[in-house]
């Protein structure tokens, strides 16, 4: 069993998220889904992200507030938005035991870069093909996983279109490349113990 903390994207802690959270607790995980936006449902993805600019650093302060009294043993994991703070814990905060970063990726050097990765922190990235926000994530994933190593970093590309193709609650959901994310991302959960 792995403990988790799994960051919402800009369109909040949606039902979708919440169905995906829900998916890997039944493979026996512990999922933890902070609210960074205090109940804020953003409806679109233009108004979340002028949501996050209003926010600026409080939105990471309120995620080292979600994550200040859990262990340092956690995976954490995000979507989207969602992703930067999951991977800046990661590769900031010890003791990260993995992350699972979904629909996008930080670089791990240059001036975006959170600092260098955790050595033996398993590491795996998802995105979608046809997502034109994943598209210009992807150098820093491809930088990601050769920095990481084969051995313990993973990237998946999957035949979507749309971003936030994970949400079951969203217009853009695919369901087929989702329970694939699912299945890859318990299969990674199960091999931390």
């Amino acid at each position: 069993m792995a403990e988790v903390v799994l960051f919402h994207h800009a369109r909040g802690l949606t039902d979708g998220v919440r169905q995906f959270a829900d998916s890997l607790r039944s493979a026996g995980h512990v999922v933890h889904t902070p609210d960074l936006f205090d109940g804020a449902l953003p409806e679109s993805l233009d108004a979340g992200l002028a949501l996050l600019r209003e926010l600026g650093d409080e939105i990471d302060a309120r995620a080292d507030r979600a994550v200040a009294a859990l262990p340092e043993a956690l995976v954490y994991a995000g979507f989207s938005v969602g992703e930067a703070a999951a991977q800046r814990l990661a590769q900031t905060r010890p003791g990260a035991r993995g992350a699972l970063l979904y629909e996008s990726c930080i670089p791990v050097t240059g001036e975006w870069a959170f600092g260098p990765w955790p050595d033996g922190v398993p590491v795996q990235v998802h995105g979608a093909e046809g997502d034109e926000f994943f598209g210009e994530d992807l150098p820093a994933a491809k930088e990601l996983v050769e920095t990481v190593g084969p051995g313990l970093a993973e990237l998946f590309l999957y035949p979507a279109d749309g971003h936030l193709f994970t949400d079951s609650s969203l217009p853009t959901y695919d369901a087929a490349a989702t329970a694939v994310v699912i299945e890859r991302s318990t299969e990674f959960l199960a091999r931390l113990g």
